[in-house]
């Protein structure tokens, strides 16, 4: 035990809680030592008899935390204290606490429920809600309830719902799990809200907060939280020219000694941390005394409607950004730089969405389906998985073969089950395995889930290539060696599920990608290779400088973007030959009614097609009501909500519903609901034009409910009503929250400042002249009238001398109108 970690004060509450029961839930403030401290001492009891499994969120978080803990025991990595992630593991024989992360541990317990060996489940930082850990923690109740009960359960986290947990975690006589709490130690935190222009390259912000803050601090390292790589690798090159200051990025594409040269201390000079959000929690880094927090996240979200997940760049949460400042006063008093104004953090949602909530669940349902589980819901979440989710991952499972019709594994499916890839990926996989192809389609599947290898380019026939060849000093500190290594272990186990079938001739890296994603198999529509049409009905766009732009045919794999237009990361280029072979039973012709976003109309003509794709056309048919409609509601599905004339008072009522935290309004849930909430307005109608904006608003008003609309219009008012009497819209999409436009005279007379909802937010009033040009932005008017009005006023009254200027505006009638008119 180490003496001087604030754990070390509950540690024989939480060892005696899991001495006397199975499950306990653990929370102890950042810095506390939960994940170093608890493992080593639950060694040490009678129960204890087989290994320790402590899960992390990240691979860095899982490696640097196995390195502490046995720098702590005075032992090497890989002996009594080892970890095991997807690309690097250290374990041996004498191995008694594995630090693993989650998606490792899926895998381990779906090959062996028993937990074999396995004495204790810890889930560090649970907080996170990653699909990986709420999966996780269901499978360990269910292999504790059902072949364990010695099995030990402990969830630990910072700022974990420690009430809603310890009911999850209850016992079969409904009492709930022990919570064992940490205080720690608690040293100062200076908040500095310094803010950021609309306009300005969060690149340029960031690196301008750094320097100011190495100006007025002087002692200290800077951790600066950024959404992506791209944003780190851009605020690095504008830090590269400082004195005596050692940049670093870390996330998780570098290699282990770029990672760990990051986390280093560094005696000789101050560091600046560029890092992504896998640096908000899990281990101290020494030295930081600083946080530079971008407000910004970037967050995987599954599109149901266009099976594809892509990349969302958002605002952070509260719990995040509270998380991140922490980071500064871990280990003293510290000082949190944040790029947004103080008014704006009651505008942040309270967590972030847990992933099982917009994540695909193929990989899941498959999961279950293998673990002995075909109702997935009879399992102990935290939040069920979405139905919609569900249903379309059922969908696709069952047209790959890898279900039947109750939701029970097929044989094909537990080939695929036994694969750690999704199932998309284990299909090409054992498909290529039938013509000797594994290690390619393996090589294929690791490209598209780490980021680097090959090369950077959109080309996968040619990053491919370079894999193949990347050696020593090239591959990154060996990370390509050990990916190829992967590779083969892949290969092997996909072989060893396959029979060999050498009448089959191999494929091309481009008719591998077309066999797991066959509905992004795309035709270019352009001279240019801008604009390409997918079999499975998304519009796809490509920079037409990009070599592939030339290609005729195209199997994708990876596009950035929502619905219509979504860009094309990587693909590799197909033969007219190859699409005809690999789908020749797929082509038929018949009439199609489709709507068309060129001419705003529904159409209908006979057409031989491969999907969405048009090979080639015939004479038109006639339209009914039903298929027009559905039509239109099939294009907005495939081409997303930006489709629809959804008009300022839809869209604002849309704003409102998603700063009032309900989700009923988002792209994801419209997007699955379309024919309840968007197929009646239609009726009758071959146009989006025809669709009027009140029918529109109409329509998103009967989708939220009439209960869950009384507490938007509680929480997010439509409108602000002036002490003028004049009415304003609230614009609640603006970056800096709430906010409202109106000439600085419909305010006179007030001298409070105007909140809104029941957390009462200050507004952030955009003051006007009486030509509407910007005055002043303030979240305190008192202030405002007692300070910087003075400016003001002087120059009003030189612009606009017909117009009444008071000395105490608070005091003063709120009008618009000239003096004259007020008899002034």
């Amino acid at each position: 035990m180490t003496p001087d970690l604030p754990i070390n004060a509950v540690l024989p509450d939480l060892l005696a809680a899991l001495a006397d029961r199975p499950r306990a839930v653990l929370i102890a403030p950042p810095g506390a030592g939960k994940t170093t401290a608890v493992a080593p001492v639950l060694l040490t009891e009678r129960w204890c008899t087989g290994r320790i499994l402590l899960l992390s969120p990240r691979r860095i978080a899982a490696r640097a935390a196995a390195e502490r803990i046995a720098e702590l025991a005075g032992e090497k990595v890989g002996g009594t204290i080892g970890y095991q992630t997807r690309m690097d593991s250290r374990t041996s024989a004498a191995t008694r606490i594995i630090v693993m992360t989650e998606g490792i541990f899926v895998r381990q317990i779906i090959a062996d429920p028993e937990l074999t060996g396995v004495s204790a489940v810890l889930f560090d930082e649970v907080h996170e809600r990653s699909l990986d850990s709420d999966f996780g923690l269901a499978l360990a109740l269910e292999a504790q309830a059902t072949f364990r009960p010695d099995l030990r359960i402990l969830p630990m986290s910072a700022t974990l719902d420690g009430a809603r947990f310890a009911a999850l975690l209850a016992d079969e006589n409904e009492r709930v799990a022990p919570v064992i709490e940490s205080m720690g130690v608690s040293h100062p935190l200076t908040l500095h809200h310094i803010g950021r222009r609309t306009e300005q390259p969060i690149e340029d912000a960031m690196a301008a907060a750094a320097k100011q803050a190495l100006r007025e601090q002087q002692e200290g390292d800077i951790l600066a939280f950024l959404p992506g790589v791209r944003e780190i690798a851009r605020t690095a090159e504008r830090l590269a020219g400082l004195t005596n200051i050692a940049v670093h990025q870390l996330h998780g594409t570098l290699p282990p000694e770029a990672q760990r040269g990051a986390l280093r201390p560094d005696p000789a000079r101050r560091k600046i941390i560029l890092a992504t959000s896998i640096a908000e929690t899990s281990l101290t880094i020494d030295g930081v005394r600083i946080v530079i927090d971008s407000g910004l996240s970037r967050r995987p979200v599954y599109d149901v409607a266009a099976d594809v997940t892509r990349l969302v760049t958002q605002r952070v949460s509260l719990a995040s950004a509270t998380q991140r400042a922490g980071r500064a006063a871990r280990q003293g008093a510290g000082h949190a730089y944040r790029l947004w104004e103080e008014g704006a953090t009651s505008g942040l949602v309270p967590f972030d969405t847990p992933e099982i909530l917009s994540s695909d669940m193929a990989p899941l349902l498959l999961d279950c389906a293998a673990f002995g589980e075909a109702q997935p819901e009879r399992l102990r979440w935290l939040d069920a998985p979405p139905a919609p989710a569900m249903v379309a991952a059922r969908a696709r499972l069952e047209a790959l073969g890898a279900l039947t019709d109750s939701g029970s594994i097929t044989p094909y499916g537990e080939a695929i089950a036994d694969l750690p890839l999704d199932p998309a990926m284990a299909h090409m996989l054992l498909q290529a395995a039938k013509r000797g192809q594994a290690v390619d389609a393996a090589m294929l599947a690791l490209l598209l889930q780490e980021r680097g290898l090959g090369g950077q380019g959109s080309d996968l026939a040619h990053r491919l290539d370079r894999f193949r060849g990347e050696r020593g000093a090239k591959s990154s500190h060996g990370r390509a060696d050990t990916a190829r290594k992967m590779a083969g272990r892949w290969a092997k186990l996909a072989e060893a599920n396959t029979r060999r079938e050498p009448a089959l001739p191999p494929l091309s890296p481009a008719a591998l990608i077309a066999i797991a994603y066959p509905d992004r198999v795309a035709k270019r529509r352009d001279a240019k290779g801008e604009n390409w049409a997918s079999a499975g009905g998304r519009g796809f766009r490509l920079d037409p400088a990009d070599p592939l732009a030339r290609a005729d045919w195209l199997a994708i794999a990876q596009v950035q973007g929502a619905a219509s237009g979504a860009r094309i990361l990587s693909a590799a280029a197909l033969t007219e030959a190859e699409v005809t072979d690999l789908f020749a039973d797929q082509m038929a012709e018949r009439a199609h009614i489709t709507y068309n976003p060129k001419t705003d109309r529904v159409e209908g003509r006979r057409a031989r097609r491969l999907g969405a794709i048009t090979l080639s056309e015939g004479q038109n048919v006639a339209i009914d009501d039903a298929a027009a409609t559905e039509a239109m509601v099939s294009a907005v599905r495939t081409h997303g909500l930006s489709l629809i004339p959804i008009g300022d008072g839809a869209q604002g009522l849309r704003d409102r519903a998603a700063y009032a935290g309900e989700s009923a309004l988002s792209d994801e849930v419209l997007t699955a609901t379309l024919e309840q909430w968007l197929a009646p307005i239609f009726a009758g109608k071959r146009r989006f034009a025809d669709v009027g904006q009140d029918a529109m608003r109409q329509a998103l008003t009967n989708a939220l409910g009439w209960e869950t609309a009384q507490r938007v219009d509680k929480i997010a008012p439509a409108h602000f009503t002036s002490p003028a009497g004049t009415t304003h819209a609230i614009d609640y999409a603006a970056e800096a929250g709430p906010t409202v436009t109106l000439r600085v005279q419909a305010l006179y007379g007030l001298d409070q400042h105007p909140v809104v909802g029941a957390n009462r937010t200050p507004l952030l009033l955009a003051l006007t002249s009486p030509a509407a040009r910007p005055v002043q932005v303030t979240r305190d008017l008192p202030a405002f009238w007692r300070s910087s009005w003075r400016d003001v006023q002087r120059d009003m009254k030189g612009r606009y001398p017909r117009h009444h200027w008071p000395d105490e505006p608070w005091t003063a009638t709120a009008s618009l109108a000239t003096k004259k008119r007020q008899g002034i």
